[in-house]
């Protein structure tokens, strides 16, 4: 594709989406729909926000109905340095949303000379997810999770949405997918403010064993094949993937507490 130049006057903006319809009108930036039965499915994912950022984490299996499609799918994304972006919902739009998304971050940045606050990345995102209301209503509904660590107040901050692009910001901690009621009710019960980024990092690990504990549709841990959950930190250092040695040592402790007598008690999260 050739470089496309305007004039002063004819400025596109920094929208890459506006730019995208003025350069190929005739090409849509989210493709047509899939039959039911095609379509693989996210199921639940995470964040927590501790005392110096947040953590997201995601399961890593895909479902078509009642199938397994696929047991190592990625969840978890960095949308930029600052911040982190996990799907949820028909698997396909969502990634194309999500690199849709890195491209409008790293576009915008490019031609204003500055990076979007954490809010104005959270807008972008709720536009994106809006623009998919057709295709939702038609069965493949994406339902992103976004977190990130607001340089400005040097704090962490999760927001979540709505099929119809609606945003919302919560305080400390949210879960989505067919799994999320079960993680967000074991993060509740362990959840405390100030918590230290490991803490953090083993109540979202302990969420997603929950929910894979009652959920079908989520994948737990699966030493034989060597495929654990996808988790994240976003801080003032920026994104950081928790390596899958860490991941494991988690879900180790989780399982030994869990074998002790009374070990499934709600309450032992830490």
């Amino acid at each position: 594709m050739s470089l496309f130049l305007f004039p002063p006057a004819d400025d596109p903006g920094p929208s890459f989406a506006a730019l995208w319809q003025r350069v190929q009108p005739d090409v849509p930036l989210v493709t047509g729909a899939l039959p039911p039965e095609a379509i693989r499915h996210g199921t639940t994912i995470v964040a927590v926000r501790h005392a110096a950022g947040i953590v997201m984490a995601g399961d890593r299996r895909a479902t078509e109905g009642v199938s397994i499609a696929h047991r190592s799918i990625e969840k978890v994304f960095a949308a930029d340095r600052f911040s982190a972006v996990a799907i949820a919902g028909a698997a396909g739009p969502a990634v194309e949303m999500v690199r849709l998304f890195q491209t409008q971050l790293e576009h915008y940045e490019k031609v204003e000379g500055a990076v979007l606050s954490l809010e104005g990345k959270a807008n972008q995102l709720s536009q994106m997810v809006r623009a998919n209301l057709p295709m939702a209503m038609q069965g493949l509904v994406v339902v992103p999770l976004f977190a990130g660590f607001d340089v400005r107040r040097g704090v962490g901050r999760i927001f979540t949405y709505d099929v119809t692009g609606g945003r919302y910001e919560e305080t400390d901690f949210h879960a989505t997918g067919s799994g999320g009621r079960d993680a967000r009710t074991t993060i509740k019960l362990g959840y405390r403010d100030a918590m230290s980024r490991d803490e953090a990092v083993a109540l979202a690990v302990r969420a997603l064993y929950e929910a894979a504990d009652e959920d079908a549709a989520t994948g737990g841990p699966d030493p034989v094949r060597g495929i654990y959950p996808t988790v994240a930190t976003v801080g003032a250092d920026g994104f950081q993937q928790v390596g899958e040695e860490e991941v494991a040592e988690r879900f180790a402790e989780v399982l030994a507490r869990r074998e002790r007598p009374g070990g499934r008690s709600g309450g032992d999260v830490a």
